[in-house]
């Protein structure tokens, strides 16, 4: 018996899980999907600071229990398996509405599939994307980027087309990154609801290159206070306000309902509170709220 629950990752700061080197200008890029060029967070990347919160937080039979542990002696594999994080929405500078959480057709279908091996049952109500013209964005009903029909990412203008799918997809994922009953949290739900937007699969792969955040790094000489030789390089990172998600699989060996349902309360409780994820902890890069669901 096994569970399979739903992980999201929300960035409050730019999050940087890079490959830890670059054949471009770019000395550190982000970490890409060889096929697709979309931006994801390895699972080793979440797993790594879970695991190092539970020491503080659960007792040490649960922590080994759900993550494994590596002394030689007692070698044990963890209950616990995480799927890399893919990227769900990229925050764009938008003229209207200051930016806009962008998404594509297979985003959101990819997304749908993992959703299939979870519990959700409003996978049912949420209806496939389609958009063939590269010319055409959609949008909600309660949408602040339009004027005139038109909404502007970046440099690009788009003509607003507004479906009942796209409120389906947008109602469903607000729900689970932010709770409308909590009052701090409602502003942030009607927020993504008024701000999503998808555009054409060719059009995300333009912005995956050029709405990135990319930042120039120096070390300075201790004695000159000049940049030292060499000591200048950049450094890319995912834009705050990004949002990620992918798949937790809980598998005990030999467990009942009650034993998986009280993994995943403790995996919740993990997850409670912001948390680093990704590199240049010490430059407040990869501070995330991470949601499981």
């Amino acid at each position: 018996m096994n569970l399979t629950k739903l992980v999201f990752v929300h960035a409050l700061s730019p999050l940087h899980a890079g490959t830890g080197q670059g054949a471009g200008v770019i000395d550190l890029p982000i970490a890409r999907e060889k096929a697709t060029n979309l931006p994801y967070l390895p699972g080793s990347s979440l797993k790594g600071p879970l695991r190092d919160r539970a020491t503080d937080i659960l007792e040490n039979n649960v922590t080994h229990r759900i993550f494994g542990h590596s002394e030689a002696e007692n070698l044990t594999m963890g209950a616990v398996q995480f799927s890399d994080l893919h990227l769900l929405c990229l925050p764009v500078r938008s003229l209207y509405g200051t930016f806009a959480w962008v998404s594509s057709p297979y985003i959101l279908n990819r997304f749908a599939r993992g959703l299939a091996d979870t519990n959700h049952s409003q996978l049912r109500e949420l209806a496939p994307i389609q958009l063939d013209e590269a010319t055409q964005c959609l949008v909600t009903q309660k949408s602040s980027l339009t004027a005139n029909t038109k909404v502007y990412l970046e440099d690009l203008d788009f003509i607003a087309k507004d479906r009942p799918e796209v409120n389906q997809w947008g109602s469903f994922i607000a729900k689970n990154l932010f709770d409308s009953n909590k009052k701090d949290e409602k502003y942030w739900n009607d927020l993504f609801l008024q701000r999503l937007c998808i555009v054409h699969d060719n059009v995300l792969s333009f912005l995956l290159n050029t709405a990135t955040e990319i930042t120039a790094r120096i070390s300075l000489d201790d004695n000159k206070k000049t940049v030292k030789q060499g000591a200048l390089w950049y450094e890319e990172a995912l834009p705050a306000e990004s949002i990620l998600t992918g798949l937790m699989l809980i598998a005990p060996p030999k467990a009942n309902q009650t034993y998986l349902d009280a993994m995943a309360s403790d995996l919740e409780k993990l997850c409670e509170k912001p948390i680093q994820l990704g590199g240049k902890a010490t430059v407040g890069r990869g501070i995330c709220r991470v949601i499981v669901k």
